[in-house]
């Protein structure tokens, strides 16, 4: 049985931001007011990240530069990690460098092997305010590294180098949704 509500619930489904779009390659301002409209973009995130069938997502993939991402991830074990974290800074990233395949939202219907540490650390704050540290291996360390990756103006693409690179965009210049 479920206590309190389940993320997104109240929240409402925003249009994603593509590829392209300046919000995406700019550095997120930080959060100075963790009131109520805080809380309704969680909510949004939240929401339109289910919607996408995402694992994670950042305040700018929705058009908002703020320092704010959710996540709904597994790590290598299948154990299910939920939250969001305001004003994140990663801390640590240590570990072994593995390439693995790697998709955004803001890049949709595509993937290409990036590098990432398989241990990440990430500090910031709740929506409420209070302080909180994540500790991510494997696959969510992946995703804390792209989240964060975000809010500082960078796409997973901005990793990717040579063949693997050259692919990518390839692959973004035919697709549907690229203007």
């Amino acid at each position: 049985m479920r206590h309190g509500s389940i993320p997104g619930a109240h929240g409402r489904v925003r249009p994603l931001t593509l590829l392209g779009d300046p919000v995406l390659h700019a550095r997120c301002a930080e959060v100075t007011d963790f009131g109520p409209e805080l809380s309704r973009l969680v909510e949004d995130l939240f929401a339109t990240m289910y919607a996408a069938d995402g694992v994670g997502l950042a305040a700018n993939q929705v058009g908002e530069s703020l320092r704010v991402f959710v996540y709904d991830c597994p790590d290598d074990e299948d154990v299910r990690h939920l939250g969001h974290v305001v004003n994140p800074r990663l801390v640590a990233v240590d570990g072994v460098t593995l390439r693995g395949p790697e998709g955004c939202l803001s890049l949709p219907g595509l993937e290409a092997g990036t590098e990432r540490h398989d241990h990440a650390v990430v500090e910031g704050f709740t929506a409420q305010g209070d302080p909180v540290t994540i500790h991510g291996t494997g696959f969510f360390a992946r995703c804390l590294q792209h989240e964060t990756d975000h809010l500082e103006g960078r796409v997973y693409a901005d990793h990717v180098t040579g063949r693997r690179k050259r692919k990518l965009m390839r692959q973004v210049a035919k697709s549907s949704w690229h203007r």
